[in-house]
C-alpha cells in the first residue's frame, strides 16, 4: 500500500494549496536547532530569517494575491529553528505561509507560526521535498546541518543537471557557508564545473538576500506544474 500512501500524501497538499491560491513560493531552509536567544551567532540568523520572511510576504505577492492566486508564499520544513522564525516573520505581515512537517524522533514538530491549513505532516521526505520543489521561485538556505545540506544539494543537482529549472538559490551568511564547505576545492579537483558556482549567490542580511532575489529575476520562470 506504500503508492497509496505516495498518493495521500501528495493530493492532500495539492489540493490544500490549491484552495488557497498558492502558484509559487519561496523556500527558506535552515536548521531546527537555531533558537532566537541562541548562543553565537544563532539570534541573528533567527531575526534575519524572520524578517526576511516578513519582507518576502509583504513584496512578494502572498498578501495581496493578483485575483485569487499567491505567488512567493514562504515555504519551509515546517519545524522549530530557522523555519520557525521565517513562518513567523509571514504571519507578522498577515501573510499565509506553508509548513512542510516530516515525522522524526525528535526535534522535528510543527511550529506555532505556519498557517494551519497550509501545515502538512509527510511521511516520507520524497515527497515532503517534491512539494517543496515543485512550486519554489526562489530557495534562501540559513545555517544548518545534515538535514539542510540534504535540501541544499538536491536543489543544486536538479538544477545543474537540468532536471529542473534554475531557481535563484541564496546561501545567508558567507562565512558560515565557507567554513563548512569548501566549494573552491571542488572545481580545482574537477569534482564541479567553475560555472556550477553560479547557481548560488550570498547574502549577509534579509534585506539584501531580497535584493539579491530581484537580481536574479525572482519569479522570471513559471512554476513547474
Amino acid at each position: 500500500m506504500r503508492g497509496v500512501r505516495f498518493l495521500l500524501e501528495y493530493a492532500k497538499a495539492e489540493e490544500a494549496l490549491r484552495a488557497w491560491g498558492v502558484h509559487s513560493t519561496i523556500v527558506v531552509f535552515g536548521s531546527a536547532r537555531i533558537r532566537e536567544d541562541g548562543p553565537g551567532r544563532q539570534a541573528y540568523w533567527y531575526a534575519q530569517a524572520r524578517e526576511f520572511g516578513r519582507i518576502a510576504s509583504e513584496r512578494g505577492g502572498a498578501l495581496k494575491p493578483a485575483g485569487n492566486i499567491r505567488d512567493n508564499v514562504i515555504a519551509t520544513g515546517g519545524g522549530p529553528g530557522v523555519m520557525e522564525a521565517a513562518n513567523r516573520g509571514a504571519k507578522d505581515a498577515g501573510a499565509p505561509s506553508i509548513g512542510f512537517n516530516i515525522t522524526l524522533p525528535h526535534e522535528q514538530f510543527p511550529n506555532a507560526y505556519s498557517t494551519p491549513d497550509l501545515t502538512f505532516q509527510f511521511h516520507y521526505f520524497a515527497m515532503r521535498k517534491m512539494h517543496l520543489a515543485m512550486r519554489a521561485n526562489a530557495l534562501v538556505v540559513f545555517p544548518g546541518g545534515f538535514g539542510t545540506f540534504d535540501e541544499l544539494f538536491e536543489i543544486l543537482t536538479l538544477a545543474q543537471t537540468r532536471k529542473a529549472r534554475n531557481v535563484p538559490t541564496i546561501l545567508f551568511d558567507e562565512t558560515y557557508w565557507r567554513s563548512v564547505i569548501n566549494f573552491d576545492a571542488m572545481v580545482e579537483a574537477g569534482m564541479v564545473s567553475p560555472r556550477d558556482l553560479d547557481l548560488f549567490d550570498y547574502a549577509e542580511s534579509a534585506e539584501a538576500a531580497w535584493d539579491m532575489l530581484q537580481k536574479r529575476d525572482l519569479g522570471a520562470a513559471k512554476p513547474v506544474t
